[in-house]
């Protein structure tokens, strides 16, 4: 068992960012992610269940109202996802809260339609396709298409991918890149960083902490982590066979196109390719996660070498 919990796992989510007593965790977090923007001074969490209402639906939602030092007041929506393709979902999510807030049996009222904004934050911990998003963090607002001006703020959505956050710990200079280093490597790290330069951190490194669980808070953190292998490895394989479709695609064009040897030569360079490609995909996809080198070497059938190598 590593010193911190993974926090991605839907229960360790749910401990740093979607409990009472962490509720300083995520203030911090929100207001370095929101820097220059505006600045949250208390939050609330909705009563409504953190899990999605469907099974298929995987990950935490932390659903919570947020009131800044000027008193203004939005909702922030934080998905934490471990499947690819939920663009569209998490769309359809922050327009149900939307949804939620309007008054339907008022509609002829002018103010039936006036709703807090809706923040819609989620954490991406695999590698995205290039369909989805192409940096680490992506935000998108509600603008003209010409002026690229901002015509209303009721709609905000913020993804972050963290396979392609790079950084190493002496390369991250605001206090947000501090945040994305440590949840993307708490779980394989031996002690919490920059805990000298921002005290919310030993606040973090004592919630985070899995020598502090109880038995029965150990339990549940494991199952939760069972889930998300589950999940990886779901992926891994929905991602093979669209390789392996891809390759078997390429080697009837070519058995067309090419003679005999260069068929046969062609095949045979294509399946080991493909076998070697996988398992960098999923030794990739292990590292997102948080595991150790030897962890993701045993998994993926790489060296450790090798594991390095995609660090």
């Amino acid at each position: 068992m590593g010193k911190y919990i993974n926090p991605f796992t839907d229960w360790g989510f749910k401990r740093l960012f979607g409990q009472e007593f962490s509720k300083p965790l995520l203030i911090s977090f929100l207001n370095d992610l929101l820097v220059d923007e505006l600045h949250v001074k208390d939050l609330t969490f909705r009563d409504k269940e953190l899990l999605p209402p469907t099974k298929d639906q995987r990950g935490i939602i932390c659903d919570v109202y947020c009131e800044t030092d000027t008193g203004d007041r939005f909702i922030v929506e934080m998905q934490n996802r471990w499947q690819p393709n939920f663009l569209d979902r998490s769309i359809c999510y922050a327009c149900r809260s939307i949804l939620d807030q309007v008054d339907k049996g008022r509609a002829e009222r002018e103010d039936a339609y006036k709703f807090l904004p809706v923040y819609t934050i989620c954490f991406m911990n695999y590698m995205p396709h290039t369909d989805e998003v192409s940096k680490f963090r992506t935000d998108i607002v509600l603008a003209d298409k010409d002026t690229k001006a901002q015509v209303s703020n009721k709609l905000r959505f913020i993804y972050l991918a963290l396979p392609l956050f790079e950084k190493k710990a002496e390369e991250c200079v605001t206090d947000f890149e501090k945040w994305i280093y440590v949840l993307k490597h708490m779980e394989a790290l031996s002690r919490m960083p920059f805990t000298a330069q921002k005290e919310i951190f030993k606040q973090l490194e004592d919630y985070a902490d899995s020598h502090r669980l109880t038995k029965k808070e150990w339990e549940a953190y494991e199952n939760s982590l069972w889930v998300v292998r589950d999940n990886m490895a779901c992926m891994a394989a929905a991602e093979r066979e669209a390789r392996e479709k891809g390759h078997a695609e390429g080697h009837a064009k070519g058995m067309k196109q090419g003679r005999a040897e260069g068929r046969a030569e062609g095949m045979k360079q294509g399946r080991a390719e493909g076998r070697a490609e996988e398992k960098k995909a999923i030794a990739k996809q292990f590292l997102a996660m948080g595991l150790t080198v030897e962890q993701v070497a045993q998994g993926s059938g790489l060296s450790i070498e090798e594991v390095k190598g995609l660090q």
